[in-house]
Parts: C-alpha cells; sequence; structure tokens
C-alpha cells in the first residue's frame, strides 16, 4: 500500500483547544520544516471541530503554503501515517475543575488551579488518563513509530503512565510553563544580563539549571560568567512583589505569585519557576496557619465562571477570522509559536535546539532516580530527548519532590489498574491532605459528581 501522505504528518487529538490548537496551525504554516507536511485536526466537537479546521484551511490559503489538512472527529480516521500525534484534549475541563476545587474546598484544601496535585490532579488523570490510553492503543496498530507527544496535564501523571505502561510507544510529556527560549530571556532580564536573542556565546555564558516535578519547578543555578546571580533574579521578584495587590480580576492562579515566589525562596535558598502551581503544591496558604500570613491570605480557588468567560473571548476572536470580520491576513501576526510545535520543527529540521521537557531523570538530577519523572533541559532530536545534566536537588525541596512523585506514581498505577485502593492510598499521600476522613468524603463526593464522565468499573 502506498503511503501518500505528506510528511512530517502531526496529528492533533484535542484539536479544539483553545490554549494549543490555534498556535498549532500558526507554527505548522510558518515553518519551513512543517508546512510542505500535514496537520489532522482531530476533535468529538463537531462544532469546534469545524471551525479549527476552516480556520487551518483559510491560513493555508491566505499564505500559499503547500500544508495539507485534514480533519476527523475519530483520531482513527487520520492516525495512519503520523510522525506525532500531540494529545491536548480535556473533557469539559473547567467545569470539571470548578467541581473538584469546590468539593474539596469544603473539606479544608484549597486549589487555584486543580489539575495537577490534590484532588483535583487525581481525578482531572481519573478522566482524560483511561482516554490516552485507548488513544495509544490504536497508536501502536495503526502508526507505531510515531512520536507521542502528551499536552494534558496533570502531565506527570500522564508521561508517568505512558512511558511505564505503554513502553513500546515512543513518548514524552510536556508543558507550556518552561518554554524556551522565553524562559531564559525571561530570568536573564531578571538578571540584568541583555536578553536580545540568546544565541552563541550568551547563551552559553548564562548557566541557568531548572529541574522537577512538572509545575513544582525550581532553579537550582544561575550563574553567568561565573557569577552567582540569582540573587539578582530573587531581588527583582522581591522589588516587583512590593507593587502586587491581591485584588483584581487576574485570577486565582495569577495572584500574588511575586510576593509567594519571593517567600519560597527566603526560606528555601532557590527560585520556584512556577509559582501560578507550585503555591498550590505546599500547605502554607491552605488557610490552617494558627498565625495568620500578614502578606498573603490562603489561596483563592479556581474560578469557573470568569474561565468560561476567558474561553468565549477567545472563540469569538477565532469566529472572527473564520467569518472575516476580522482579515485573515492577520492571524499570522496575531499569534505566535507553541512548545509542543516548536519541539517538532526543532525535531525534524534537526535544530539543535533545547527544549524543557517531561521524562525520566536518566542521571540529569544527579541525588534522584533515574525513572524519576522530572521536567527538564533536553536535547532533543528524531531519537527522542536526552535530559542535560543539573546536579543534586536540594535538601528540603529533594523530599518536597518524592512525596509529589509518589503520589503521581500512586495515581497512574491506581488509574491504569482501575484500583480503588490505590486511588485511596495515592489522595492519602497527596501533600495536600490532612485529614482521612475528608480525604475520603472528597473520595466519595466527587466520584458520585463525575460519574458520567469516570470508568464504570470505578462504581462496580
Amino acid at each position: 500500500m502506498t503511503d501518500n501522505t505528506q510528511h512530517p504528518k502531526v496529528v492533533v487529538v484535542g484539536a479544539g483547544s483553545l490554549f494549543f490548537g490555534r498556535q498549532a496551525i500558526w507554527q505548522m504554516v510558518h515553518s519551513p520544516h512543517l508546512n510542505t507536511g500535514t496537520l489532522a485536526l482531530v476533535d468529538t466537537n463537531k462544532e469546534r471541530l469545524d471551525r479549527m479546521a476552516k480556520l487551518a484551511h483559510m491560513v493555508v490559503e491566505e499564505t500559499g503554503v503547500p500544508l495539507k489538512i485534514e480533519a476527523s472527529y475519530d483520531w482513527k480516521d487520520v492516525l495512519p501515517g503520523a510522525d506525532f500525534v500531540v494529545l491536548s484534549f480535556a473533557d469539559r475541563t473547567v467545569y470539571f475543575r470548578g467541581i473538584d476545587c469546590t468539593i474539596s474546598e469544603k473539606y479544608g484544601i484549597r486549589m487555584c488551579s486543580g489539575d495537577t496535585i490534590g484532588p483535583g490532579g487525581i481525578f482531572r488523570a481519573m478522566r482524560e488518563l483511561p482516554v490516552i490510553m485507548d488513544c495509544v492503543r490504536d497508536i501502536q496498530t495503526m502508526c507505531p513509530d510515531a512520536w507521542v507527544i502528551n499536552y494534558i496535564n496533570p502531565s506527570t501523571v500522564n508521561g508517568m503512565a505512558l512511558t511505564r505502561y505503554a513502553p513500546q510507544v515512543k513518548s514524552f510529556a510536556l508543558c507550556d510553563s518552561l518554554h524556551m527560549p522565553h524562559v531564559k530571556r525571561r530570568y536573564a532580564a531578571r538578571a540584568g544580563i541583555a536578553s536580545d536573542s540568546f544565541t552563541g556565546a550568551p547563551d552559553e555564558a548564562f548557566d541557568m539549571r531548572i529541574a522537577g516535578v512538572n509545575h513544582f519547578t525550581w532553579m537550582l543555578k544561575a550563574e553567568y560568567n561565573g557569577e552567582d546571580v540569582m540573587p539578582k533574579i530573587a531581588e527583582s521578584i522581591r522589588q516587583d512583589a512590593v507593587k502586587e495587590t491581591d485584588g483584581g480580576d487576574k485570577g486565582a492562579k495569577a495572584l500574588l505569585n511575586n510576593t509567594i515566589g519571593y517567600k519560597l525562596y527566603d526560606i528555601f535558598g532557590y527560585v520556584p519557576v512556577c509559582v501560578a502551581h507550585t503555591k498550590e503544591y505546599v500547605t502554607f496558604w491552605q488557610g490552617k496557619g494558627t498565625i495568620p500570613d500578614k502578606d498573603i491570605p490562603p489561596l483563592a480557588i479556581w474560578e469557573t465562571e470568569d474561565r468560561y468567560e476567558r474561553h468565549a473571548a477567545m472563540w469569538k476572536q477565532v469566529d472572527g477570522f473564520v467569518t472575516g470580520e476580522t482579515p485573515i491576513s492577520e492571524y499570522m501576526s496575531t499569534f505566535g509559536p507553541d512548545h509542543a510545535t516548536d519541539i517538532i520543527e526543532n525535531m525534524v529540521g534537526n535544530l539543535g535546539k533545547p527544549f524543557y521537557v517531561n521524562s525520566p531523570n536518566r542521571g540529569a538530577v544527579t541525588n534522584m532516580s533515574d525513572d524519576a519523572f522530572l521536567e527538564l533541559l533536553c536535547d532533543v532530536d528524531m531519537n527522542g530527548p536526552v535530559p542535560r545534566p543539573v546536579g543534586e536537588m536540594p535538601r528540603g525541596i529533594r523530599g518536597m519532590q518524592e512525596v509529589v512523585l509518589d503520589t503521581h506514581e500512586l495515581t497512574a498505577e491506581a488509574i491504569v489498574k482501575c484500583d480503588y485502593t490505590l486511588l485511596r492510598r495515592a489522595m492519602m499521600t497527596d501533600p495536600l491532605v490532612t485529614s482521612i476522613a475528608d480525604a475520603d468524603a472528597i473520595l466519595k463526593e466527587l466520584l458520585a459528581a463525575e460519574n458520567d464522565v469516570l470508568p464504570a468499573a470505578w462504581y462496580a
């Protein structure tokens, strides 16, 4: 049988994702390494898929590139011939994260995001991971040589499950919080280093090392020409913290991140680099202290209705292009590259750029196990990611990392095996849980509230 596919073929499962679909189209059209290939869009939501597919066709026609566009409501229709399969779907995630956070708050657990740690992380994995494993089984049959890139939270749980329970598939996991080179430019600016392009000597002179479990990552080294510039970075964060307020409509994830980030630096001596999530991984702002923190109130929880409004505004922007209200010629200047398609371009073009990838440690962090699933700076080519050396994870931070990893490992195993005993153990291991009775109540209520999207075996 002749393969008539234009390569590279990139299949996006969950193309209706507003935080990925639009940028994926941009990069596939923009990159000369990708725009002679195929972009296959998959989504079970017909209305969203049709809008994204129309947008993709319009952008291709406007730019004149030979990119082939495919679209289907069933991934089986487009998996044959795939070189990369990006998983970016979520079933009504705003709605269910709202349920997770609201019910958990009743029992004293506050989550500002609710998609990676705490009951929210566990239940999001329960919703998404079974579908991921179903998709991977079809990938094994229909395009066994494709790279599978998980872009679904909790990234560590899902990426770990693919590595351990589908080892025949080539896979790694991503998160956009450490998108290179932007993250390096951001911290170079805080350190007072010229940050115009980061190519050649300036890049090599700024030795920045970040590692940790996804969303719980820390800057472990920041040197410029041998000088430790982490204190300068921390001071920049402290200065921004002074100007912060706890008001406004920035959303729970955005509140007081500089204040919290500097306080964590002051305690542990290292800069947390994903504070919008990291503040949810620790118990300090759960409102349980005897003495109130005068600078930081208990975490605000995930704001469901505000998220609906933000998504509506983003779809309105897409519709503006699709209907012609906004000239399609403006599309390429409106959006920009995405982390996943940046890495795909790098792999296909053998460009030699490093990226942060979630993968087994393999010795990068010397005092953690080789199979610890961490977010690390990696060299990535068609053979996959290879982590660059980091050094030791500091005491205190390492202990917290290990608890999070245990929670994620137990969650992945519980879901793959559909084992309630392991699920309960994962919940009791989670760093946000302080009461067995409360945790049991959360499990019971969330299982009841989400029974229409969870596998029936949980209720057997």
